[in-house]
Order: C-alpha cells, then sequence, then structure tokens
C-alpha cells in the first residue's frame, strides 16, 4: 500500500505519494508508490552500510512494512507505522546515540561486551527498523510478535558480517531494544532507551495528519496535528536539548502523555531536557513554554 507521507527529517525522506486523476481518454491508472529507500548517515561504519544496502534490497522486509501499514492506516486509521516512520525513527535514533557519545555516555554494548561504538549504532539502526514489525500480524501485543517476526531477519542482515558469537550479542540487544519500546517497557541498556525515545519523537504532523484526515478527530489526533516540528540538538547543561514547536496547545498532550511516558524509565532522564512551545499568538496566551 501507499504512504501519504511527505515528512522531511534531517536525513529526506523520499516522497511516497501516488497522484491518481483522469484524463479526456478516460481514469488515469494510479502508478505504483515510490519505494522509500532507507538512508543514514553512515560513511565512517561500513558494516552499517552494508546493513542498510541489505535492508533496501530486502523485499520481504519491505512488504512487511507494506503490511504493517494496511493494518495501522488503512483498518485502524492511525499514523504511518511502516518505512517513513521506521526511517524517521532510525535517524532520530542515531543522532541520540552520537549526542551522547559526544558527550562521553557510552553504549552498553561497549561497557558490557568489549565491542565498539559503531557496533552499537548498527544496533540501534536495526532495533528501530524491526520494532514495529509485529503490526504486521496485531496492534495488541505487536512488540512481543515483533520479537520472531525480527530474529530470523536479523540472521539474515548480519550474515557474514560478524562471526557467530558477536552476531548472537548484537541480536540478543537488538530484540532487547524491540521488546523495550513497548508501554511499561524497561530498557536495560542505553542503546533500547534510545529506540524507545526516538519512536516517541516521530511526532511533527506531516506523519500524524493521517488519523485526522481520515475523519478520526479525538486528543491524540488533535493532538498530534498541533505538532510542527521536533528540534534535537547538542544540549548545554545535559548532552541532549529536545525543542517541540507547536501551533496549538493541544500538542501539550502528545508531550506530556506520550514522550514523557516513554522518556520516565528509559535511561535517558538524565540526559535530555525537553521544552514545548506554542507559535501561534492566540495560544502564547494559554501557554508559551512548557518544560519536562
Amino acid at each position: 500500500m501507499g504512504n501519504k507521507d511527505n515528512t522531511e527529517r534531517d536525513e529526506g525522506n523520499p516522497s511516497t505519494a501516488a497522484q491518481g486523476g483522469s484524463t479526456a481518454n478516460g481514469p488515469e491508472i494510479a502508478k505504483p508508490p515510490e519505494r522509500i529507500v532507507i538512508r543514514v548517515p553512515a560513511r565512517h561504519n561500513p558494516r552499517l552500510l552494508q546493513v542498510i544496502d541489505r535492508v533496501n534490497a530486502d523485499a520481504e522486509l519491505y512488504t512487511l512494512w507494506q503490511v504493517v501499514n494496511v493494518n495501522a492506516v488503512q483498518r485502524l486509521r492511525m499514523s504511518d507505522h511502516g518505512p517513513v516512520h521506521v526511517q524517521i525513527v532510525t535517524n532520530i535514533a542515531l543522532k541520540l546515540l552520537r549526542l551522547l557519545g559526544d558527550r562521553g555516555v557510552q553504549p552498553n554494548l561497549v561497557v558490557d561486551h568489549n565491542l565498539s561504538s559503531e557496533d552499537a549504532e548498527v544496533v540501534v539502526v536495526l532495533a528501530s527498523l524491526l520494532h514495529d514489525l509485529g503490526m504486521s500480524i496485531h496492534r495488541i501485543d505487536h512488540e512481543q510478535y515483533s520479537l520472531f517476526l525480527a530474529r530470523p531477519k536479523i540472521g539474515e542482515l548480519l550474515e557474514g558480517l560478524y562471526e557467530i558469537p558477536t552476531r548472537a550479542i548484537l541480536t540478543s540487544e537488538i530484540l532487547h531494544a524491540i521488546i523495550s519500546h513497548r508501554a511499561g517497557g524497561r530498557p536495560l541498556t542505553l542503546e533500547a532507551g534510545v529506540v524507545r525515545v526516538a519512536d516517541a519523537l516521530d511526532m511533527a504532523e506531516g506523519r500524524t495528519r493521517i488519523p485526522f484526515q481520515a475523519g478520526k478527530v479525538d486528543i491524540h489526533s488533535v493532538s498530534a496535528l498541533a505538532i510542527e516540528r521536533v528540534s534535537i540538538e547538542a544540549g548545554q547543561d545535559k548532552p541532549i536539548r529536545i525543542s517541540v514547536h507547536m501551533n496549538n496547545a493541544a500538542g501539550i498532550f502528545q508531550v506530556d502523555e506520550l514522550l514523557k511516558d516513554k522518556l520516565e524509565g528509559s535511561g535517558l532522564e538524565s540526559y535530555m531536557e525537553v521544552e514545548a512551545s506554542t507559535e501561534g499568538e492566540t495560544d502564547k496566551k494559554l501557554i508559551k513554554t512548557h518544560r519536562i
């Protein structure tokens, strides 16, 4: 199925909208949606580059992302949970991990397994790309379903890139990050915490307008539509500063109920500062700045 999202992020996402219409000779046949190519800044990390090449060549994985969106968008009228979402989450997660590394915060793959920060990037990327695969089966308990769909796929994507012992470690850490993104999940690693928070930070209106436009008007869709953009940068007092820019105070629900829930217990609380602010003149009278 096609994705109707044109969201742009730091790494850029190609448009997937296929425009239908009619001509003088009759109805125009809609073109198949353009396949989204997963892109991450990975030139310094040869293994990660190879993993991304394999991801982009994997027809089964891309089909599963499309099936995810059949359930999420078409059947449940939720926001995109397919290739647009996972690309955004992946790039956010990498940025968070690198900002933490710049301030000397080491991934658990380095601390516990004596592997490299580049290997930790592979864990974060694959966990981000595979975390919602279970939604191809059902929304309920999708995190658990993601585990058994992701397990063989991880093996395929890492085959020949690592020796068996290292591949076993990476597989376990990727699966841990996947299951830890669920509600009430308790990440035990920095990598899992990064994926959990990155998932919540995909909140800008470009992706989340889908439920509202489909006629689903509730606090989730209205508050999601209020988020204009999310800025992620190095902080002064803490390694990471998150700025959420809203056009309406309703966006506070996204920040206080959803992002805050994912941040608490992630292990990243002491490394991040989050500030939400409204930009519309009317809403500035209601709320100007909100911090969590």
